[in-house]
């Protein structure tokens, strides 16, 4: 078993909610929609809080119900689509151009952008990390193998002359639940963590850590579908791309309600309220946007490459449609 071929083989086993099997001819219709319990996805946070007070954003300008699903990392969902059961998620660029990469072009399609930056590689107090050198020897965790932080902290790694493997090399890499980095990093059994929000700003209020390689550009959450949704409803898929727009908008003219939203959602999903200085320090380092990033789709392939988890993927082209 090659190494991408393990990882959509374990990524199953990470969702946080299960998937419904497909909808059966003739039933309501109905959307499946994914995001993960992290600040970078805004958009799901507050559209799924919405639809949870019954006034959802997606369902009137949609004209169908939305079923929500939330995962821990990207290589769950894209698996989800895979099997039929998502039809469309927030997610970050490396296990969506994973998954196009895997189906060769036929499986994903990325609609849009959602947010930039919101990312960090974070040093335990006491790990003597003072430059990059030091990482020789360390652990350092990541959300899940092959989720996009996954392989920017394989890549830049990679960039510092060191040799990581799989399962060890100059540095160990281990693929650890935002949750569970936490308490880890917190006891030493962690060096340093690369995470999205709030997870970095936790790491750093709660833990002590300090921001040693904090990313600003990289497009580090899109909206993606299945292939079949954009080729059978394109109207469906357009409709969806202005809501997101729409949503987008609305988010950064409305901060107090939108974080409001997020804290409440949040606290439904982990089952613990962030505080608001939590909240306003992630999402101050979180740009939200809708437009897709093709340069940094295009360095987090060479990321991916870099990190041993791609090797041939077809033309991008085709991965962006046009609606």
């Amino acid at each position: 078993m090659n190494r991408r071929d393990f990882l959509f083989a374990t990524a199953g086993a990470a969702a946080l909610t299960s998937c419904k099997p497909a909808p059966t001819p003739g039933a309501k219709a109905v959307l499946r929609f994914g995001h993960f319990p992290n600040v970078t996805h805004v958009q799901g946070l507050v559209a799924h809080h919405m639809s949870r007070q019954g006034k959802g954003w997606f369902e009137p300008r949609l004209g169908m119900d939305v079923e929500w699903y939330t995962y821990n990392a990207g290589p769950s969902a894209t698996e989800a689509i895979f099997a039929r059961s998502l039809d469309v998620t927030y997610i970050g660029p490396s296990p969506a151009l994973n998954a196009y990469a895997k189906s060769k072009g036929k499986e994903i399609r990325v609609l849009a952008g959602a947010a930039n930056g919101g990312s960090s590689l974070v040093v335990r107090p006491g790990a003597n990390i003072h430059s990059p050198g030091d990482f020789r020897g360390k652990k350092v965790g990541t959300p899940q193998l092959g989720n996009t932080q996954d392989v920017m902290a394989r890549a830049w790694l990679v960039s510092q002359g060191f040799h990581v493997t799989l399962t060890g090399g100059d540095v160990i890499v281990l693929p650890t639940q935002n949750a569970d980095q936490l308490s880890l990093f917190a006891k030493g059994d962690l060096d340093a963590v690369w995470t999205a929000e709030p997870w970095v700003t936790r790491l750093e209020l709660e833990a002590g850590g300090k921001i040693f390689v904090e990313d600003h550009d990289t497009n580090v959450t899109l909206l993606v579908s299945s292939a079949k949704l954009v080729k059978e409803r394109p109207e469906l898929a357009k409709k969806l791309v202005a809501a997101h727009k729409e949503l987008t908008l609305w988010i950064k003219e409305h901060p107090a309600e939108a974080q409001a939203m997020i804290k409440a959602e949040l606290k439904d999903l982990t089952k613990t309220e962030p505080k608001d200085v939590l909240l306003e320090k992630a999402l101050g380092r979180t740009v939200l946007t809708d437009e897709i990033s093709r340069s940094s789709l295009d360095m987090m392939v060479s990321s991916a490459q870099k990190a041993g988890f791609l090797k041939d993927i077809p033309d991008l082209t085709q991965l962006i449609p046009s609606l």
